[in-house]
Formats: structure tokens, sequence, C-alpha cells
């Protein structure tokens, strides 16, 4: 009988229930009862390392960008407008952090400019401990990226995996550095056919919306079983919101629902939690010392919508390991990116 692989047995453990593969500081379980709730004062200094973070400008990027600067580190706030970055560094450098922040111009809608930042940050920086992929477009009208892909896909996947390829390096040499990508619940109606996907004759806002969200779960899942199987120090981790009043998703790109849904966004917002709190998922992934690969961290409240993060399930076509490899082998040709970092693993 021949012995299994080296990819296999990684996958057969990423498949295991969660809670037995899974030793955690605190054992929070599906729902935190009758312990602390993790919050932002758990994380650890993190004076000396470095952070990434796309988005940073306003929302859950400004969020997670702020509490990693006043927990000690410097903190990349990757941003596509230069006034909104500089915005979002002189506010957060009035809250006098620990730590430091600086401004890196990055457009996710463009490959080009995906390269050029990479080259920048690798440039200035010997290590990266945490990039957070947070950056993202939500529901708007048929566009595409500067390289033709649709744009929702375009920015929220391929451009934070063409960017992770670039940055690989960096981060395989930083030790227990980690890979963030942020998702969301649409993931859940998330439908992803590598065979049409360039093809869309009728395109749906949110549709390719959940698409891409599903997809940063698929990739996280690869990126993960690939680090695993190369035996490197680097995780990926994902993290997703619930329900948080931000900027995403205000653009109206037309149609009787979407314009509903703007009539009825100001009386819903009362009821969603702040960005601060939806960034919390994406800060414990990045920063609890107990968080293994391959993990999705979310709210503990009702239907994961809202309340503090703990560790979340996620859909089965996003733990589907035959999609995932495709997702990859799709993106790679599609963008060009390079993963020849990741040292082969032992023979199978």
């Amino acid at each position: 009988m021949c012995a299994p692989s080296s990819r296999s047995l990684v996958l057969r453990n990423l498949s295991q229930p969660r809670r037995a593969r899974t030793r955690f500081l605190t054992d929070d379980g599906p729902v935190s009862r009758g312990r602390t709730r993790w919050a932002e004062h758990e994380i650890p200094d993190l004076g000396g390392r470095t952070a990434l973070v796309t988005g940073a400008n306003s929302g859950i990027g400004w969020e997670t960008a702020r509490v990693l600067a006043e927990a000690g580190a410097h903190v990349v706030l990757a941003c596509r407008n230069a006034e909104r970055a500089s915005d979002a560094e002189r506010r957060i450098v009035a809250f006098r952090p620990a730590g430091s922040v600086e401004v890196l111009l990055l457009d996710l809608a463009d490959l080009d400019s995906v390269a050029a930042a990479s080259s920048v940050f690798v440039e200035h920086h010997g290590r990266l401990d945490v990039l957070v992929n947070n950056a993202g477009l939500m529901c708007t009208p048929r566009d595409v990226t500067a390289q033709g892909f649709e744009l929702q896909f375009g920015v929220n996947h391929l451009g934070h995996f063409a960017l992770t390829a670039h940055l690989l390096p960096t981060l395989l040499a930083t030790s227990g550095s980690r890979v963030v990508n942020v998702s969301s619940l649409s993931h859940y109606f998330g439908r992803l056919d590598l065979d049409t996907i360039e093809h869309t004759q009728h395109y749906s806002p949110l549709g390719a919306y959940c698409r891409s969200k599903l997809a940063n779960l698929l990739f996280t899942s690869e990126l993960q079983v690939r680090l695993a199987v190369a035996d490197t120090a680097t995780v990926a981790v994902a993290a997703h919101p619930g329900g948080a009043n931000t900027n995403l998703g205000r653009t109206n790109p037309g149609g009787v629902f979407f314009t509903v849904v703007s009539w009825i966004r100001p009386y819903v917002e009362g009821f969603t939690q702040s960005a601060a709190i939806g960034a919390l998922p994406s800060l414990r992934a990045a920063t609890d010392p107990g968080v293994v690969g391959g993990e999705c961290y979310g709210p503990d409240g009702f239907l994961e919508i809202y309340g503090h993060p703990v560790r979340v399930g996620v859909s089965r076509r996003a733990r589907d390991p035959a999609t995932a490899e495709r997702l990859w082998e799709y993106s790679v040709a599609a963008t060009g990116a390079d993963f020849s970092a990741l040292p082969a693993g032992p023979a199978s």
C-alpha cells in the first residue's frame, strides 16, 4: 500500500473537527459562555513587529491598523487613495500609539501597482509579521480591473493573491508570520465556476461579491495546505467581521433590490456593530498566540452577525480541496504570481 502524500496528510488534518485538532490558550468554543470575551486588551506586545493592512484608510481596515499600532507594531497602511491614506495616518498618530505607521500606495485593481507597491515594501522592510488582506469592494456596478478581470473578483481575490505572492519571501523569512484573509458571511451564498468566470453574460453585483468572498476562503485553505506541506512557520488564517457599520457596499449598482436596500440602510445601521468591534476577528486572527493555520474567526453572537471573535466554521464549498487547488492554479495563470519561494515539501 502506498504511503499517503504530505498533501493528503495535511488535508486530512485540516478536515478534522476544530476542537479535536486545536488547543487554544483559552478554549472559548462556539460561544463564550461565562468567560471573558476576547478583546483588544488581550493583544500581546507587538514591539518590533511589522504589519501591512490593505484598505486601512477607513472602516475595519483602519481599526485593525490602529489597534496593531497601539500594541506597538509598525503598521503599513496600504491604500489606493493618497489623500485618504494620509488622513488615516494622521488619525492613528493622534492616538499616540506605542508603534508607528506609514503609507504605501497600492491599487489592488492593477497588478502592476501591486508589483510596484510590493517592491517598495521589500526594499524598505526586512520583515513582515502580519499581512492583513482586508481591502474589498462590495456590490459594485459591472466594471473590470486594469488587466480586464471582473472588478470585485479582481480586487477582493486576485489582487490580494498577487500581493501575497510578492510578499511571501519576506513572510517566510519572518518567524511565526501570518497571512490573514478577510472574508464575509456572504461566502455561504457564493458560487465559483472557473470555466465561466471570465464570460459572465448576466452580471450580478451581489453574486460577484459572494463569489469573491468564497474565493478568499478557498485561497486561505490552499495557501495553508502549501505552507504546511513545505513545513514553514508561516500560517494562513481567515476572519469575517459579521455585520459592521462601514463604508463597504454603499455604492448603489442600480436595480430595484439595491435601491430598496439603500432606502432602508439608515434604519438598519443602528442595529449593526461598530467597525471597531467588527475588526476584532481580524485582530485575533493576526495576534492570538493560540491561532492555528487554516482557522477562521468571526463573531460569537446570533448567526455570527455580532459579538466577539471565536473560531467559526465555513461553508462546505469553502472547504472543498479540489476547488481550492483549481482556484490556485487559475489565479497563478491569471496574475502571473510566483510562489516559488515556498520550499518543496518532503517526498510523498
